[in-house]
């Protein structure tokens, strides 16, 4: 059983930049591919970005590219998702995923945390 951690979300204003943290409780991080997905209010979740567990391969959903990185620290067990150039329609509950692999459908993750809020202002 792995259990995800997320942090780092918060109240900002189109423009600004946030890092979310998905801290994992499992000595075999590195096994697991990682991902960020949303959901907005009304809406269904989405892929925003992974990271393989091989070679550390990234993906992006084409809404967030160029603004946003994911990465992740195996000796700290965490995974990062920096978001830059903030939009109003970047506001949604942020969750991350642990699986086998880097995937963009939701069901091919095993773990789920509970999601951080993040809102945009604008």
């Amino acid at each position: 059983q792995v259990q995800l951690v997320e942090s780092g979300g918060g109240l900002v204003q189109a423009g600004d930049s946030l890092r979310l943290s998905c801290a994992a409780s499992t000595r075999t991080f590195s096994w697991y591919s990682m991902g960020w997905f949303r959901q907005a209010p009304g809406k269904e979740r989405e892929f925003v970005a992974a990271i393989s567990r091989s070679d550390g391969s990234t993906y992006y959903a084409d809404s967030v590219k160029g603004r946003f990185t994911i990465s992740r620290d195996n000796a700290r067990n965490t995974v990062y998702l920096q978001m830059n150039s903030l939009k109003p329609e970047d506001t949604a509950v942020y969750f991350c995923a642990a699986g086998p692999v880097a995937h963009t459908i939701a069901g091919q993750y095993d773990y789920w945390g509970q999601g951080t809020q993040v809102t945009v202002s604008s």
